[in-house]
């Protein structure tokens, strides 16, 4: 028998949301007009989950607690997963053969990289480029080894100059992960190269906390733009690219909204009041 699902003022339930040029553009912080129509969303009834290659820790962790501070959010593209209510989390454990393989390569090339635990990370080289992200992701720049971590790696990120990242894919093609790509208005210029375990991935993340939440992914929104965007894109309902989205992302959506410096996010969760759920 089909049976109508019935969710608050009738709105979409749950909405992801990416952060680098997403929630956040060249100004490196969420807008005013951002956060009121966050807000306005969360007094409706509707679920906001930070869907981001970002670790837990630092600023990220404050915008995943205001978004919603009693609900599931996905971290290092799906490789973990964290309840701002409870404090627990959900990780994927990169294999050890992976971690060392990676480390070796950016031996070999001089590449910066960094290995996470959900709510940490390492890095060894103190450059400009490591400095830059560091301040882009609100940490402090220290340099230590990846076996300074208190827990298991969930994600190894090689940060490099956009013109060598398919070098980047092609030396990571034979190792057993998932390798996929994302840049920042924050620092133009870079491409963030994420290898996580198979199987991890926003999607499959965001299918689980709908799961957990009892909603059909049919009724879920994810708002995005990056190459690590479009699985998610095109497996929720209702699939939206920002229009500084890269050309994959704005294929696999349904909608496209403003520059996220014209606050796209802002329309994206405007339009959320206007589609209808599914009947399943």
């Amino acid at each position: 028998m089909t049976q109508v699902r019935h969710y608050r003022h009738g709105v979409l339930p749950l909405i992801c949301i990416d952060v680098d040029g997403t929630l956040v553009g060249s100004s490196h912080v969420p807008t005013e007009a951002v956060w009121h129509a966050a807000a306005a969303a969360t007094a409706r009834g509707q679920h906001l989950a930070l869907s981001t290659a970002r670790g837990a820790f630092g600023p990220t962790l404050d915008y995943a607690r205001r978004l919603d501070p009693d609900g599931w959010h996905v971290f290092h593209n799906g490789g973990a997963l964290l309840h701002t209510g409870s404090g627990e989390i959900r990780g994927s454990k990169v294999a050890d053969e992976v971690v060392s393989a990676a480390s070796d390569i950016a031996d070999a090339h001089g590449w910066l990289i960094e290995f996470y635990s959900a709510d940490d990370y390492t890095v060894e080289t103190e450059n400009e480029i490591a400095a830059d992200h560091a301040a882009l992701m609100g940490v402090p720049l220290v340099s230590r080894t990846r076996d300074t971590l208190q827990s298991e790696i969930v994600r190894v990120q090689f940060v490099v100059p956009i013109e060598i990242a398919t070098m980047v894919y092609a030396e990571m093609s034979a190792q057993d992960a998932v390798v996929v790509g994302a840049t920042s208005p924050v620092q133009p210029g870079v491409v963030f190269v994420s290898c996580t375990r198979p199987g991890v991935s926003k999607g499959a993340a965001i299918s689980r906390i709908a799961k957990e939440m009892s909603i059909s992914i049919d009724d879920v929104m994810m708002v995005g733009d990056g190459d690590n965007d479009i699985e998610a894109l095109g497996a929720v309902g209702h699939g939206v690219a920002m229009a500084n989205a890269v050309p994959d992302a704005k294929a696999a959506a349904s909608y496209e909204v403003a520059h996220v410096d014209a606050d796209g996010l802002v329309e994206a969760l405007e339009l959320s009041t206007t589609l209808a759920v599914t009947a399943t």
